[in-house]
């Protein structure tokens, strides 16, 4: 599996899966443009990137709007080349009470969780349909596969993402692109132990008894975007150690 000669585009590439994701599509000779509002954490991203020998580039983006998606796909047009592989994983995760959410707070999650995911795809298909190749690989969840309690605007979303998967995979398939996605379930990342959650007495209830490592979602990714993964489109991959089983 390689991906030498591609250039992939990693949202929410600051810490977590996001920098785990933009490692592993590098290790597998990507060249990278990793996109964050988080300048400090992407720049960290594409220094480890180049520390292992790769090429990367940070690029400081709000992946939710139109002109800055814009901006950061003509940054990386002119230091990378053109966009054949597009992993959509920024996304806002916060816990609530469902009588507690704002419209603020619904607003803010459509637009980093649903509408950002469709305007960067919007904006990186030119670059695929041109190449008569192209990867989309969007982080949806597992909460939206079995709910999640004072997240019901968080799976709403993530939802979304998996039907907009499914309808953007059967738009695009005779295309040469692929378009799937992947719902990660309870991953040990540095957003989890942010949570409420009780990362301990939870992992005990899993089929695993185990959090996942963010290297495991970006193993998924790093297939989808393969060409081993050719004849795969509109596919939910669940990676979740056995806590939803489709």
């Amino acid at each position: 599996m390689t991906l030498a000669g591609k250039t992939a585009v990693v949202t929410g590439a600051a810490r977590g899966l996001g920098r785990a994701i933009a490692l592993r599509l590098a290790r597998e000779g990507a060249a990278v443009s990793a996109w964050d509002l988080n300048a400090e954490g992407v720049g960290e991203t594409a220094r480890l990137i180049a520390a292992a020998g790769g090429q990367a580039i940070a690029v400081q983006c709000n992946s939710a709007k139109a002109d800055e998606i814009a901006r950061a796909v003509g940054e990386t047009h002119a230091k990378l080349g053109a966009i054949g592989i597009l992993a959509n994983n920024a996304a806002l995760s916060p816990f609530m009470k469902f009588q507690e959410i704002t419209e603020q707070v619904l607003d803010d999650l459509l637009a980093v969780n649903l509408k950002g995911p469709f305007l960067c795809c919007q904006a990186v298909i030119p670059d695929m349909l041109e190449a008569d190749w192209g990867r989309i690989i969007n982080i949806s969840s597992s909460s939206a596969q079995t709910g999640s309690a004072h997240q019901t605007h968080y799976a709403a979303t993530k939802a979304g993402v998996i039907g907009f998967t499914k309808s953007l995979a059967m738009e695009f398939a005779g295309t040469g692109i692929t378009v799937n996605n992947v719902p990660p379930g309870f991953v040990d990342t540095e957003g989890l132990q942010e949570s409420p959650v009780d990362v301990a007495g939870f992992a005990q209830k899993t089929p695993m008894k185990r959090p996942g490592r963010p290297e495991n979602i970006a193993a998924a990714v790093a297939f989808l975007a393969s060409d081993d993964a050719d004849y795969i489109t509109g596919h939910t991959l669940s990676v979740n150690g056995g806590r939803y089983l489709n």
